[in-house]
């Protein structure tokens, strides 16, 4: 009985510990990166749902974690004979320092502030029109800046 107790209370033991290290959980805020390390050298790695996040290989041990949208997935890293090395529970979040949330009506707008002044960041969920004229003056700007590096030369 006593034999069969502490088989028992190794088996809960181990188990314990390969569920552990299994669900470790990684959070990102949306739109930052996180750098991830692994235990062993990865060659491939898979995301469960690449619309919340993305994963950019570093080395064979470290990967950026990208938040792209609230929510949870998970990132699996396979080592070169194709075994799983890791499995880890993605959280990405859409809070951060500074965050304000205009409600107007059912409609929310979001912006990230400081104490000189707040710029639109829209998350999924506020209009359309919002997150349109957003992305416009994102990419008028950037196209301006590109247009006046190659013009540098």
């Amino acid at each position: 009985m006593r034999h069969a107790r502490m088989i028992l209370l190794g088996s809960a033991a181990f188990f314990a510990l390969g569920t552990a290290a299994s669900a470790e959980s990684v959070s990102v805020p949306m739109d930052e990166v996180r750098v991830i390390a692994f235990s062993n050298p990865v060659t491939t790695v898979y995301v469960g749902n690449p619309v919340i996040a993305d994963v950019t290989m570093i080395d064979p041990k470290h990967a950026f974690l990208l938040g792209k949208t609230f929510g949870e997935t998970n990132v699996i890293a396979l080592g070169a004979n194709g075994k799983e090395l890791d499995n880890r529970h993605v959280v990405v979040f859409g809070r951060r320092m500074g965050a304000v949330t205009l409600n107007r009506g059912a409609q929310t707008y979001n912006y990230t502030c400081t104490a000189l002044h707040c710029e639109t960041q829209p998350v999924p969920g506020d209009p359309n029109e919002y997150v349109s004229n957003t992305s416009s003056a994102v990419d008028v700007h950037e196209n301006m800046g590109a247009k006046a590096a190659g013009t540098a030369h």
